[in-house]
């Protein structure tokens, strides 16, 4: 198949329909459902590091259901916390840090967390990755979070090439439009899981094929 010039914008597009069947990233599923705050969103990033979605949607909600300001957070015991989220990985060590991050956006920013990137990178647990895509979904801040589907999807296509997650993120800050930098990580998420898995993609069935180069696809559905 001879392939067209990738466009992006029309990609997207396309992506955004193949993917309605499925479910939506945790964090923009959280969104939708009103856990809009910084502070809401900080946490189920937190949780979600090394847990698939299907883990995060319903620890985050028990969690929420119970406490989800920093006051009330900060009023629970770390074996209350650790017993909320224990369904995802790593919880105790999580449940730490949460409650440390809930002391000091108290004491330090009086119960409101700022969108603040340097804020929150600040707080133990907290990466690049994590403060993008909070920032992105709780305040539109223009930022592109790259995990691993966003990294293998781009790279995949030919749009840019680079070996880590960390180095797509400033490749795709040089050729991908800003209109799309919180738009990319909400389709590609549910994209990389269920159309261009890892392993074995479904090409057959992918909307952007005949755009797609393909890089490093040895066997495919």
């Amino acid at each position: 198949m001879e392939k067209q010039a990738f466009d992006i914008g029309v990609a997207l597009e396309r992506i955004e329909q193949a993917v309605q069947p499925w479910p939506k990233a945790a964090l923009f599923q959280l969104a939708e459902e009103g856990y809009t705050s910084v502070f809401e969103q900080l946490l189920a990033c937190m949780i979600s590091i090394r847990t698939y979605d299907e883990v995060t949607l319903p620890v985050s909600r028990t969690l929420f259901a119970r406490a989800r300001t920093p006051a009330s957070i900060g009023q629970l015991s770390w074996e209350e916390l650790d017993a909320l989220i224990s369904p995802s990985t790593f919880h105790e060590r999580k449940a730490q840090q949460i409650l440390a991050i809930a002391h000091q956006v108290e004491t330090q920013f009086g119960g409101d967390l700022p969108g603040d990137r340097d804020v929150l990178l600040s707080f133990a647990g907290v990466g690049p990755k994590c403060a993008n895509l909070v920032l992105g979904v709780a305040c539109g801040t223009p930022v592109i979070s790259v995990d691993i589907h966003v990294h293998r999807v781009t790279g995949r296509w030919g749009y840019v090439k680079a070996s880590t997650p960390e180095k797509t993120l400033l490749a795709l800050e040089t050729v991908l439009p800003q209109e799309y930098w919180i738009t990319i990580n909400r389709l590609l998420v549910p994209f990389g899981k269920h159309i261009c898995t890892g392993t074995r993609p479904r090409c057959s069935t992918c909307p952007v094929l005949d755009m797609c180069r393909q890089v490093g696809v040895e066997e495919h559905r």
